[in-house]
């Protein structure tokens, strides 16, 4: 007895021969097979065909490479401790390739980096250790992952002695703090995040910059000056130049890597962005594509987990966009998804110009080529 017969008893002649018809089937699902050789693009194609946080991690990739081939701005969104997992490189060659147009980071990525492009090492670790033996060592501990707390200082004193080139009566961003000590770098050839920033004109915004390495910097300068020293970032500037970003450009995409300050910064320029000349609320310009990696769960209600879904009630993503949300560790996540659009995409055709950004920093006295 054949299962096509068995099947035809239990369900009808007209089900077997015909697919029914309903409002909800609309794409078919399709099984991944085994195939060697199989490229990375190739496999994130066949994910996005499938189910649950696979399909998801194969739709990132998807309205990235939409984007990149679209006329939008790309703001990039860079939460956590996550250059020293081993991903500013990864960082360094979507600034490279202009495949992102604006940073906004923790103060962590942007100076923990600097570590590794110093010379300096992270190593493998484990979390099960005795953390008091650590610290005898002077070893600092991220989850898995050790520091060595002597390289670590060296960083911020590299930090603190920059600072010290600065005007202190300028109100610097943080956009146009990070692009002096982006040149500075790079002309020490530390190529760091902010270093390859500064070369391609790649604003970098660190809204809560002092919840890192920087704001140790800045107490190792007052403390060797006895209180003299003193340099000025300026939070509200900070916005007024995101904002204006995201004005002068009426399509946008988002991308974030895990939540936190730099999500909400760059959404809510979706709504600053529409405030009129004389301070009047217009309709939001919500951003055309968003895309987010995370660990967070929206049912907890805060900003890092919370859905697109949600952040369409407020204006800050477009019903009509392309919106995707991947529920995934971002050490997993990012190298698949970047190395699948660098088999996709062989280079973006079109960038913004936002070097004008910098232009008031022409007030400092430092050269800028």
């Amino acid at each position: 007895m054949g299962i096509k017969y068995l099947l035809t008893i239990l369900y009808g002649e007209r089900m077997i021969k015909e697919k029914r018809i309903t409002p909800y089937f609309k794409r078919k699902l399709e099984s991944i097979e085994v195939k060697i050789p199989k490229k990375i693009s190739e496999l994130l194609m066949e994910m996005a065909k499938t189910g649950f946080q696979g399909r998801k991690l194969g739709e990132v990739v998807d309205v990235w490479e939409e984007m990149l081939k679209d006329d939008v701005v790309i703001f990039f969104g860079y939460a956590g401790s996550m250059s020293t997992t081993g991903q500013w490189k990864i960082i360094n060659w979507l600034i490279e390739k202009r495949f992102i147009d604006v940073i906004v980071s923790t103060g962590a990525n942007i100076s923990e980096d600097i570590l590794e492009a110093m010379g300096g090492t992270y190593w493998q670790g484990h979390s099960l250790v005795d953390d008091a033996d650590l610290a005898r060592y002077k070893i600092d501990r991220f989850y898995d992952i050790f520091a060595d707390e002597l390289e670590y200082e060296q960083m911020e004193s590299l930090i603190a002695d920059f600072m010290t080139k600065l005007r202190p009566n300028y109100n610097y961003s943080s956009a146009e703090f990070l692009y002096l000590f982006g040149k500075y770098l790079s002309e020490n050839n530390i190529k760091s995040i902010i270093a390859t920033a500064y070369e391609k004109r790649v604003p970098v915004f660190s809204p809560a910059i002092v919840d890192s390495a920087y704001g140790v910097a800045y107490i190792v300068n007052r403390r060797r000056s006895r209180g003299e020293f003193s340099i000025l970032i300026d939070q509200m500037k900070d916005f007024e130049q995101l904002v204006e970003i995201k004005r002068k450009f009426k399509n946008s995409g988002v991308i974030y890597i895990g939540g936190g300050v730099p999500k909400d910064f760059i959404q809510l320029s979706a709504i600053a962005s529409s405030i009129t000349e004389d301070g009047r609320y217009g309709p939001p310009s919500p951003h055309k594509y968003a895309i987010q990696i995370t660990t967070d769960a929206p049912h907890w209600g805060g900003l890092s987990g919370c859905t697109f879904e949600e952040a369409i009630s407020w204006g800050k993503e477009s019903k009509e966009g392309r919106n995707v949300q991947c529920y995934c560790d971002a050490t997993i996540a990012l190298p698949i998804v970047v190395h699948a659009l660098a088999e996709r995409v062989k280079e973006r055709v079109t960038c913004p110009d936002l070097s004008w950004v910098f232009n008031g920093l022409k007030q400092t006295g430092l050269e800028i080529s």
